[in-house]
């Protein structure tokens, strides 16, 4: 499996694009639907995962959803495949209620929008938001694999082992 990315918007939101065997599913489509379309290339598209909906993350979803003609998956429904994907979808609330991580075990990898960043956390004084939340959320995701790869929604990538050496937040979870 391929991950691809694009930062998008004042924000610079990271959209993600992941292939499999000439599959795609887009993360996050934040805005610029024709500079996702470009990243998606030929590759056929399965689906739109959304981790939570915040503008920055769901921008040029209603157009890309029109354009594929694709189920777009949330925290409304709840699936664990589509086509050549396997994936868990945890809820990690803090930042927003409705916030949903997506995790390939298989390839180490978790999609995390605004739950963990490299270094810090989502805000949580945003509506949807709970520090408390956060909290449970971020002693959850310490039992996961240490070398999960950590996709967020803005910034740098990183791994579970690096947050957990260095990211204040899920040192004090």
């Amino acid at each position: 499996m391929k991950v691809k990315h694009i930062v998008l918007g004042y924000l610079e939101e990271n959209c993600y694009v992941i292939e499999n065997s000439g599959y795609a599913l887009i993360i996050d489509p934040g805005s610029c639907p024709l500079k996702i379309i470009e990243l998606v290339g030929n590759n056929k598209v399965l689906g739109i995962l959304v981790t939570h909906y915040h503008d920055d993350h769901t921008g040029a979803l209603d157009y890309l959803k029109a354009y594929y003609k694709v189920p777009v998956i949330d925290y409304k429904n709840i699936v664990s495949n589509l086509g050549v994907f396997n994936f868990e979808m945890i809820n990690f609330k803090g930042h927003k209620d409705d916030l949903i991580a997506y995790y390939f075990r298989n390839e180490k990898i978790m999609f995390t929008g605004d739950f963990i960043f490299k270094g810090s956390i989502g805000r949580c004084d945003l509506d949807g938001g709970n520090i408390n939340d956060m909290m449970d959320s971020l002693k959850r995701l310490k039992t996961y694999d240490k070398d999960i790869t950590l996709y967020p929604g803005h910034g740098d990538f990183t791994t579970l082992k690096e947050e957990e050496k260095n990211n204040i937040y899920l040192k004090e979870a």
